[in-house]
């Protein structure tokens, strides 16, 4: 098929852990078109779900100008374990620096509990050098033993290596030639060097994160060459994007090299989706709430900007302190398995029936209940309209298993074991939601809930009760906003700088030399894809802490020419805020100097999402059927719409059931939902 010269066709993809999702569209002179697509992930190999989801949209992969994707490879590996066999090089006394981490245990009470440190110990080896954290030489490098050592590695397997010398922040000149000597006899790429990708204070959080590096460098490569190889053998021949951990996006060619980057892709790019949404729906502050089939992931968008953090943890021993948009994961989502324990308990998850085998009822050999089969016994989901079943299942059979496995063990009704693993299920989803509001400081209540994923809008009316939350906003495609994150996602440059000095030490002229700095380098490299941006915003802050603590708060900070003064109120200020506690007595510590610069690219109009010609007259118009939905112990007879058929103001009113190709949104009893001007439907809970 030839590509026709006057459209212009953009791919954003989401691969998830159960389905992989595409949102494409169309703009010509005539406007913009968009076309969707979903289909199973291929778990073994990616690429091939991505170039099935171009072709279930009826296009192929020689049309398309350009494909923004998000992707879980890197963060599966390192969650699953599986990843490269990396190497390391450290100094002299300091191999075990990764294992030994912070002083913590894997389960915070009790003496139980194993760590497997990502880099094992007999691949950790140590070489003579040393730098002062002022940066000076106080041992010199052993050249000798850096290539004997590297050499060693390569020959007992390792594809990866990392190159972490002490206080390489401060000076990285050892690290810098270390790494010429690797690379001279390394057999390929993969050489991280711990300055180079975080130039923060902290041997042990620097540390890991140039390990997670090495460890996906290899499985990122391979993914990218497939998934082009792929792509290219279909005539694709122009430029892939993949999304990073921080929102912005990537060129597929670069993006190995530092692959840590692009850990929480896929969450991050819902974030951004939420973030454009609420632009144009004139609100700022949200709760976001992306429930799949795998997992939830749960964020904050404050002021209209999404919380960005260094801080990342991705799994125990695993601090990843790059700059990334701050998701918080817990293992509950439409795959997660429910059972009775041997304490006769009902547990639902962290086990998930992915998408293979998945739940039971899409028929592809499930046999154990899960959060999406209990909303199906439930009467919340159409038994006729799953996505992606192989074989059908009936409703008898998968009530059948739950008396079996949950209801009769658990002395209940089958109706009660359901609701019970949908009530426990949302217990799950509300710690992760206190986690990104209450911890912070935030009350949940001066916040709407953005409900989205495929699962997402089936249980965000009952979380916003159970909060206090007093509005749930579902976007026009739910199970596409991934997708969608992917091409409304701005160009973002992040830049940090170690200070690490008392504030009343600190040199604030050379604050403002470092900041300045961080800022013309960032603006320099987005000013590359001035043809995509409409406005270009930079956004200063620091990390700062009290004297003798071990956590940052990150302090927003107007420009540059900020004074000492100013520095201090908003860090008490922040500090106040976030613990409800001044100490006075105590120095604060200027530790990071950090610039952000976003360039924000032509606003979607999401209103294209929508299909006009489906609206029906009037709300009766867009009934589709009846039936049974239970909800609060009771059954209750609730009208089905269709909700491409809802035009802009219709009103309904709960219990009802909201039914479109990518979700379905249950509302509550006694909740009211009502369509806005671009399609988002707004509940209140």
């Amino acid at each position: 098929m030839k590509r026709r010269v006057d459209v212009r066709r953009v791919a954003g993809i989401d691969v998830g852990g159960t389905f992989t999702d595409l949102l494409l569209t169309e703009q010509d002179g005539a406007g913009v078109t968009v076309r969707l697509a979903k289909v199973p992930t291929s778990i073994a190999n990616q690429a091939v779900g991505v170039v099935k989801a171009i072709e279930a949209a009826g296009v192929s992969p020689a049309e398309l100008d350009l494909i923004i994707h998000g992707t879980t490879a890197t963060t599966n590996a390192v969650l699953e374990r599986k990843v490269a066999k990396v190497g390391l090089i450290t100094t002299e006394g300091f191999r075990d620096v990764l294992e030994l981490g912070r002083r913590t245990r894997p389960r915070a009470y009790g003496m139980t509990g194993t760590f497997e440190p990502l880099i094992e110990r007999p691949f950790r080896r140590e070489v003579a050098e040393r730098m002062n954290a002022q940066g000076q030489v106080v041992t010199p490098l052993d050249e000798a033993a850096v290539k004997r050592e590297a050499e060693a590695l390569a020959a007992a397997g390792c594809e990866a290596i990392v190159v972490h010398f002490l206080h390489s922040y401060a000076n990285p000149a050892h690290e810098l030639r270390a790494g010429e000597i690797v690379r001279s006899v390394w057999p390929n790429d993969y050489v991280t060097l711990g300055h180079a990708l975080l130039s923060e204070y902290r041997e042990y959080e620097r540390g890991t994160t140039a390990s997670v590096n090495a460890a996906v460098q290899p499985i990122l490569d391979r993914y990218v060459q497939r998934l082009q190889g792929d792509l290219s053998a279909k005539g694709f021949g122009r430029d892939l994007l993949v999304m990073n951990g921080n929102g912005g996006t990537v060129p597929a060619t670069v993006v190995a090299r530092e692959a840590a980057k692009t850990v929480m892709s896929g969450p991050a790019s819902g974030v951004m989706a939420a973030a454009a949404t609420l632009a144009q729906s004139g609100l700022t502050n949200a709760i976001t709430y992306d429930m799949g089939g795998t997992s939830t992931d749960v964020a904050l968008i404050h002021g209209g900007i999404p919380e960005v953090s260094a801080e990342l943890t991705i799994d125990y021993g695993l601090p990843i302190h790059l700059p990334m948009v701050d998701v918080r994961t817990v293992g509950a989502g439409g795959g997660s398995i429910a059972s009775v324990n041997a304490a006769g308990m009902l547990q639902v998850g962290p086990h998930s029936a992915g998408s293979e085998p998945g739940p039971i009822c899409y028929g592809r050999g499930g046999t154990r209940p899960t959060i999406t089969d209990a909303n199906l016994v439930l009467g919340r989901l159409d038994p006729d309209r799953l996505t992606a079943v192989q074989a059908k299942v009936s409703l008898a059979d998968i009530r059948a298993i739950f008396e079996r496995d949950l209801a009769k063990p658990l002395g209940m009704s089958i109706e009660e074991a359901a609701a019970a693993v949908i009530r426990l299920g949302n217990v799950h989803m509300s710690g992760a939601i206190r986690m990104v509001s209450l911890s912070r400081g935030y009350d949940p209540r001066d916040f709407v809930l953005f409900a989205f994923g495929g699962a997402g809008p089936l249980h965000a009316v009952a979380l916003a009760r159970e909060l206090g939350i007093p509005e749930v906003l579902v976007p026009a495609r739910p199970g596409l906003t991934n997708a969608l994150g992917c091409l409304v996602a701005d160009l973002r440059q992040d830049r940090v700088n170690t200070v690490n000095k008392p504030l009343d030490q600190v040199d604030m002229d050379e604050v403002k030399r470092l900041m300045t700095a961080q800022r013309e380098g960032a603006l320099a490299v987005v000013a590359a894809e001035a043809a995509e941006i409409e406005e270009t915003v930079v956004i200063h802050g620091a990390d700062m802490q009290f004297r003798g603590q071990t956590h940052l708060i990150r302090v927003p900070m107007a420009s540059p020419d900020v004074t000492r003064e100013e520095i201090q109120a908003a860090f008490e200020a922040a500090y106040f805020h976030r613990f409800q506690v001044r100490l006075p007595e105590i120095r604060a510590v200027l530790v990071n100097l950090v610039t952000s610069v976003i360039g924000r690219r032509r606003a979607f109009p999401l209103a294209s999402l929508l299909d006009a010609s489906a609206r029906a007259a009037d709300v009766a118009g867009a009934v589709i059927g009846e039936r049974q939905v239970h909800a609060d112990g009771r059954w209750w007879p609730a009208k089905v719409y269709a909700r491409d058929a809802l035009q802009v103001g219709a009103t309904i009113t709960g219990p009802a059931i909201v039914q479109q190709i990518d979700a379905t949104t249950v509302i509550e009893p006694g909740a009211v939902a009502t369509v806005d001007a671009i399609g988002n439907l707004r509940v209140k809970a």
